[in-house]
C-alpha cells in the first residue's frame, strides 16, 4: 500500500462527504424496524433491496437468501439475508477474503418518544447526523460500499476479496442468521473460503479515541417464579392467612447478590481465569476516566459513587468479571397509586453476564441449586420454578492476531495513534457463531463514538466518525492484503481434534502455525 494511494483515497473520501450524507439519509428514511414484522417487514425488505441495487451498481454480485428459519414464533415471515461479493480483479483465487457483517434493521423510534427531530429524517446539527440507524448500523454498513466505490472511482484494484453478509433481524435476535451461518460455512458455500471477519457494530469506549474490541461477555438470563394460589387475593381479607408468593420471591432475589455487587451464588466464580500480566498491561494505556463515566451515565447527580473508583478495577468489573443484575418483578402491582393486592404469582427476572470459560449450562445448575436450597430453607408450601430463558457464551479473541494487527495499523494511519484494546460488558453472539462455524478470526472494529445513543432517543453519527470510519475500513483492506502466508481458510498446518475444537479460542490455534511466523 503506497502513500500515494492513501493520499488519493483520503482526498476522495473528504470530497464525497455530501454524497455519503445524502445516501445515509435515504437509508435512514426507510423505517426497517424488525421488532414489528407485521408492519415493517416490507420496509426491511425495501432496505435490503436498496442495498442490493447499490452493490450491483458497483459491479458486485448480490442475492437475497431466503431466511432459513422461514417464520418467527408468531408465524410472521422473516426477512431474507443479503449476501454479496466483490472479487479482486487480479489473482482473486489466491488473494485473501474478508467477510464484513452488518445489519440493516433498526430499533423502533417515534418523535413523541422524546426525539428532537423526526427519527426517520436524517437531521444534521453541529456536525452530527441524527436519525434512527445512523450509527446502528446503517452508517457503518454503507461505509463498506463507499470503500468499494472509492476503489472503483480511483481505478485501484481491491487488495482482497470482499464479501458482505447483511441481515435484517439483528435488533430482534438475529432470527435465522445462526442457521444461515451453519449452512453457508460448509465446503463450497459462501463462507467456506473466508479468511477474516470484520464487524463494526459496537462503539468506542470514549468519544475521542478509537479502539479495537477483543472480548465480549456472554449471558445467562433467568426467571424465577413463585406461586401461592390460583388468583390474586385481597390483602385485607386474606392477608396473614396465606404464604405470600411475593414474600418468598423477594427473599430469593435478595439471596443472589449483595449491595456491594458480590455474587452470592456458590460456584459462579470457579471458572473465571486469573488476569495475566499481558492482559493487565492492556489496561494501562486505555483512555478512560471514572468521573466522566459518572456524568455520562447520570450517576454523578444521584449517588455520585461507583463500585470502584479507579479506572482499571472499574473496567475489569465491567468487562472481564461476571456480574449479576436484578431486572424486575412481573405479576406484582407496579402502576401508580395504591392497590392492596396479594399477587397469586410473582416472577423475578435477573441475568448474569458471563466471561470466557463459563458455560451457561453450568451456570444454570449453580443458580438452580442455590435457589432451590434457599427456597427449601424458607419452609414455604408455595411452588417455585427457575428457568434459563437465554444463554450465550462469552467471546474472547487474541489482540495480537494478524486480523487485529491489520486493523490497528489502519487506525494508526488515519488517527495518528494506536487504538485502545478493549473488551465489552455486552454480548454480540454473532461473533462466536462465525468463529465456531468457520474457525476464522473476527475483529470488532468500531467506528462510532460512545455517546452515539444507539437504541435511544436522538441517535446520532458524528460526521467526523463517518469520514474517518470510511478511511479506516479502506486501509484495513489493504493491510489485510499485505499479510504474508497462505489463505488461512486453506491452511492445515495445525489440525485440531473434535475435542480441541470445542475448547474456547480453539480457532486461534490455526494461526499459530509456521505460515504466520
Amino acid at each position: 500500500m503506497s502513500d500515494n494511494f492513501n493520499s488519493q483515497f483520503f482526498q476522495h473520501v473528504d470530497a464525497s462527504v455530501p454524497q455519503y450524507v445524502a445516501e445515509l439519509g435515504e437509508a435512514v428514511a426507510i423505517p426497517s424496524v424488525s421488532a414489528d414484522l407485521q408492519t415493517h417487514l416490507k420496509d426491511i425488505i425495501q432496505m435490503e433491496e436498496w442495498t442490493k441495487s447499490y452493490i450491483e451498481r458497483l459491479g458486485g454480485s448480490a442475492e437475497l437468501l431466503p431466511n432459513p428459519k422461514g417464520v418467527d414464533d408468531n408465524g410472521n415471515e422473516l426477512p431474507p439475508i443479503l449476501l454479496a461479493e466483490f472479487k479482486a480483479a487480479d489473482n482473486s483465487e489466491s488473494k485473501k477474503t474478508v467477510c464484513c457483517y452488518a445489519h440493516l434493521d433498526v430499533q423502533p423510534a417515534a418523535k413523541e418518544d422524546g426525539w428532537d427531530s423526526d427519527p426517520f429524517v436524517l437531521t444534521e446539527k453541529d456536525d452530527k447526523l441524527y436519525g434512527r440507524g445512523s450509527t446502528d448500523d446503517k452508517g457503518p454498513a454503507l461505509s463498506w460500499l463507499w470503500v468499494i466505490q472509492a476503489h472503483r472511482k480511483l481505478g485501484v484494484d481491491l487488495p482482497v476479496n470482499v464479501k458482505l453478509m447483511f441481515e435484517g433481524m439483528e435488533e430482534s435476535g438475529s432470527e435465522g442468521m445462526f442457521e444461515a451461518i451453519q449452512i453457508l460455512s460448509k465446503e463450497g458455500k459462501f463462507l467456506s473460503d473466508v479468511d477474516f471477519f470484520c464487524i463494526s457494530d459496537n462503539y468506542w469506549l470514549g468519544a475521542s479515541k478509537p479502539c479495537l474490541t477483543y472480548g465480549l461477555r456472554g449471558l445467562a438470563y433467568f426467571s424465577c417464579s413463585v406461586q401461592c394460589c390460583e388468583q390474586d387475593l385481597h390483602s385485607g381479607v386474606l392477608g396473614g392467612t396465606v404464604h405470600e408468593a411475593m414474600t418468598d420471591l423477594v427473599q430469593l432475589m435478595a439471596s443472589l447478590i449483595d449491595s456491594s455487587g458480590k455474587i452470592l451464588v456458590p460456584g459462579i466464580m470457579d471458572d473465571v481465569a486469573e488476569v495475566t500480566p499481558e492482559e493487565d498491561a492492556l489496561y494501562e494505556t486505555i483512555d478512560f476516566n471514572c468521573e466522566s463515566y459518572k456524568k455520562e451515565n447520570k450517576v454523578a447527580s444521584v449517588s455520585n459513587k461507583l463500585m470502584y473508583e479507579n479506572e482499571k478495577d472499574l473496567l475489569m468489573a465491567r468487562w472481564r468479571y461476571p456480574t449479576l443484575s436484578l431486572h424486575g418483578i412481573e405479576g406484582a402491582f407496579s402502576g401508580t397509586g395504591a392497590k392492596t393486592v396479594i399477587p397469586a404469582k410473582a416472577i423475578g427476572k435477573f441475568s448474569l453476564r458471563l466471561v470466557p470459560d463459563q458455560d451457561p449450562k453450568r451456570i444454570e445448575k449453580c443458580v438452580s441449586d442455590h435457589l432451590n436450597k434457599v427456597f427449601a430453607s424458607l419452609g414455604s408450601p408455595n411452588k417455585m420454578n427457575v428457568t434459563l430463558l437465554h444463554g450465550a457464551k462469552a467471546w474472547l479473541s487474541d489482540p495480537n492476531h494478524p486480523n487485529f494487527a491489520a486493523a490497528a495499523r489502519a487506525t494508526e494511519k488515519v488517527y495518528g495513534l494506536l487504538p485502545d484494546y478493549t473488551r465489552e460488558g455486552g454480548s454480540i453472539p454473532i461473533t462466536t457463531a462465525f468463529e465456531e462455524a468457520t474457525q476464522m478470526n473476527v475483529c470488532l472494529l468500531p467506528v462510532g463514538a460512545c455517546d452515539d445513543m444507539a437504541h435511544s432517543q436522538n441517535e446520532k453519527y458524528n460526521k467526523k466518525n463517518l469520514v474517518n470510519g470510511v478511511k479506516v475500513l479502506g486501509l484495513y483492506l489493504h493491510e489485510l492484503g499485505e499479510l504474508k502466508g497462505p489463505k488461512p481458510s486453506e491452511c492445515r498446518c495445525v489440525e485440531l481434534t473434535p475435542e480441541e475444537l470445542m475448547e474456547p479460542g480453539a480457532f486461534m490455534r490455526g494461526f499459530k502455525c509456521k505460515c504466520f511466523m
